[in-house]
């Protein structure tokens, strides 16, 4: 494939080439606008990418990621791709939990108007007794709220300083719910204990999951490595109207401090001329797209984005002599992964190739991969018995040491789409959706920035 130049003159700059940056390139780009998508990274997806094993010739993700069907903006933006197929959602949701004694149990949603499809699968659901069943229907004054004023609203009520388990205490959850529903559920979505994770964002994403269709709660897993997913499709779409995306380039933006205004973008020895710039990059890299130091209008921002600490995710690639697992996926009620997914089910590739994630991974991280590899084998094993005949052939760990942003009561403040610096907009999952760091957060972000470009630079759109 020929290396694109790098032009000297667009419509909107994009810095980075997650989902956040693809995002908005591609509704830039569908509306008319010239674009130049800048990664740093020599591939193709930021924290939501995909490579080639060495040993096994697999694409493998550098992270699992999982999808619901309440992530409209990435169904919206898949579907523009044409890729929405490749990650098919259930038709309500069936959540196979297992726990370390080895038993596992589905939580399945029957076939009723939600949201009682959902409280209706938790009432018959065999991990709990009857008590634990009834307490999720302390949840109804949620799903109604939710129903009357929208999800956002209903987080925004609940008290900054409230974690989640505080919030679930509230609500009176009881305890065996909590380990079986409540806490995977917060951890994946969060990628952050409990204890310690702000409720707010908690409780919009289950505002969302108990939403007006039965397929919000359902879950989606993509059928191909995550390049084919979404990156690689983007850069096809963002290229066939005109635009170019660019790997190896790191992006510096520079400004005018007098008129407060972005002026141009350089990157490796060019220069960039663009109406518009939107940042894309995480917040501990925000630094670093800037000459020197961020501008005077900036510095607010940059002061915040230092001041945010990550929250680790770790995925152990595990490749036995035979497939084993019960399910595609399979989430645990304990132990240090929180996680199974069977790859060879879900991929079509070679036999016995799992992955184990870990969310909010801070007493795995610092271990080396002999000793994550034994815990994750050791769990599997532990929950899931059909586990125990396998022998492991292959193992390969991922540390994404800053996989997302803390949630913690007293964070830094996120910032908003647009800036007190003319012409310069953000994106990215750190920004203030309203979501955690999730998929769905990134991909609303991208569209946010992409809107507000096309609002506030009516002189970018071609005629």
């Amino acid at each position: 494939m020929p290396v694109p130049s790098v032009p000297s003159k667009v419509d909107v700059v994009v810095i980075g080439a997650g989902f956040a940056g693809l995002a908005a390139g591609v509704r830039l780009a569908d509306a008319g606008l010239r674009i130049a998508v800048l990664e740093e990274a020599p591939r193709l997806g930021g924290r939501a990418s995909a490579f080639s094993d060495r040993e096994t010739g697999e694409r493998v993700d550098n992270g699992q990621h999982v999808l619901f069907g309440c992530y409209r903006e990435t169904y919206t933006f898949l579907r523009r791709i044409g890729t929405a197929e490749r990650a098919p959602l259930q038709p309500r949701l069936s959540l196979p939990i297992a726990s370390s004694g080895g038993r596992l149990f589905h939580l399945t949603c029957p076939d009723l108007t939600p949201p009682w499809h959902l409280l209706a699968g938790v009432l018959r659901w065999r991990a709990l007794d009857m008590a634990d069943r009834w307490s999720a229907l302390r949840m109804a004054g949620l799903v109604r709220e939710a129903r009357r004023s929208g999800a956002q609203a209903v987080a925004d009520r609940v008290p900054p300083e409230q974690t989640v388990n505080d919030w679930l205490r509230k609500q009176r959850q009881s305890s065996r719910l909590c380990q079986w529903l409540w806490h995977p559920l917060a951890i994946a979505a969060l990628n952050q204990s409990p204890d310690t994770a702000a409720a707010a964002p908690f409780v919009r994403v289950v505002a969302e999951l108990f939403g007006p269709r039965r397929e919000d709660a359902a879950v989606g897993i993509a059928r191909v490595p995550l390049d084919e997913l979404y990156a690689e499709p983007a850069r096809r779409f963002i290229e066939a109207r005109g635009g170019s995306v660019l790997v190896g380039a790191r992006a510096t933006v520079h400004a005018d401090e007098t008129d407060r205004r972005c002026t141009h973008v350089s990157t490796g020895g060019a220069t960039i001329a663009a109406d518009a710039v939107v940042s894309t990059v995480p917040w501990h890299a925000f630094d670093r797209i800037w000459p020197d130091a961020p501008p005077a209008s900036m510095r607010g921002i940059a002061r915040d984005a230092a001041a945010i600490t990550g929250s680790p995710i770790v995925t152990v690639n595990l490749w036995f002599d035979r497939a084993a697992m019960p399910e595609p996926f399979v989430g645990f009620a304990d132990g240090p992964m929180h996680w199974a997914f069977d790859k060879s089910a879900i991929f079509g590739g070679q036999a016995g190739h799992i992955a184990a994630v870990a969310s909010g991974a801070d007493e795995l991280v610092d271990l080396s991969n002999g000793e994550i590899t034994r815990i994750a084998v050791s769990q599997l094993q532990a929950s899931l018995p059909g586990m125990r005949r396998s022998d492991l052939r292959r193992a390969v760990v991922v540390r994404e040491r800053r996989a997302t942003f803390s949630l913690a009561p007293g964070s830094p403040p996120r910032p908003g789409t647009r800036t007190s610096l003319a012409g310069f907009y953000l994106a990215g999952d750190w920004t203030d959706t309203g979501l955690p760091a999730t998929i769905e957060g990134a991909v609303l972000s991208g569209h946010l920035a992409a809107d507000a470009v096309l609002m506030d630079e009516p002189r970018t759109r071609r005629v």
